[in-house]
């Protein structure tokens, strides 16, 4: 099982390379970048140009990056226009008060709207957080129980899909299940869990972090090979979202 203290131990003294984005509130990243210096989580530089974050990232100059305060629209257009994708595919580390850490996806509002899209966050998510969790369980939300079939066909139509996108990744040999709506539960059982569609999983999102006091350290963009953590300008700190990308980036040269 994955914890917060974990990612935070992993990244102490890992010696990595980390960028970091600074936009309007350049105090809050500075004071980022001091405490997660003064934690031992890597070599912090501060970035104004959201081009040559991820430019610098791609070329191996950093070793993880970390959007800060950039605004997200010019954060994630260089990111794909600098890895060449189309869309950016995240899931976050969330981690509730007196619970577990899960990845969760989607967090932006205009992904995970297709089978083929939750698919994807599925198995990038699970080859995350391998090997530190051998056998990820994979759950998958709906907009309702299965009961509930037949009240609305915008319900019926996401229990259909995470019925397809279930079976589907059963068959590549990850563990994953139709959690309905209850989400209570899943957070129990699941280390990735996928929500019906963007917008929803942008809500419980918020919710978790921003009213519950949950802990987020960052989403880290799944398709790209360089670890880009995204983040949230509401966020007190950055330090841990530089731990999280000095952990995965760790990871990668094991």
């Amino acid at each position: 099982m994955i914890t917060s203290d974990l990612v935070l131990s992993r990244a102490k003294n890992s010696g990595m390379r980390i960028g970091i984005g600074a936009g309007t509130d350049e105090r809050k990243v500075i004071r980022s970048q001091e405490e997660a210096s003064a934690q031992g989580f890597g070599e912090v530089s501060i970035y104004r140009d959201p081009v040559l974050l991820a430019r610098d990232l791609l070329d191996r100059r950093i070793d993880a990056a970390v959007r800060g305060d950039l605004g997200s629209n010019e954060a994630m257009s260089a990111v794909r226009s600098v890895f060449d994708v189309d869309k950016v595919l995240r899931a976050a580390f969330l981690e509730p008060v007196g619970g577990r850490m899960f990845l969760f996806s989607p967090v932006g509002i205009d992904e995970g709207w297709t089978v083929e899209e939750k698919i994807e966050l599925a198995r990038l998510s699970v080859r995350t957080l391998l090997p530190i969790v051998p056998k990820p369980v994979v759950g998958i939300m709906c907009g309702g129980r299965s009961s509930d079939r037949g009240r609305m066909a915008e319900v019926d139509h996401t229990i259909d899909d995470a019925a397809e996108v279930v079976a589907r990744l059963a068959r590549e040999g990850i563990d994953a299940r139709d959690v309905q709506i209850l989400i209570e539960d899943a957070a129990k059982e699941c280390d990735v869990i996928v929500a019906p569609d963007g917008i929803s999983g942008n809500l419980v999102f918020r919710t978790l972090h921003f009213l519950g006091g949950g802990k987020a350290l960052g989403a880290p963009v799944l398709n790209i090979d360089r670890p880009y953590i995204d983040t949230s300008r509401a966020k007190e700190s950055y330090a841990d979202s530089i731990a999280l990308g000095a952990a995965l980036a760790l990871r990668k040269r094991m």
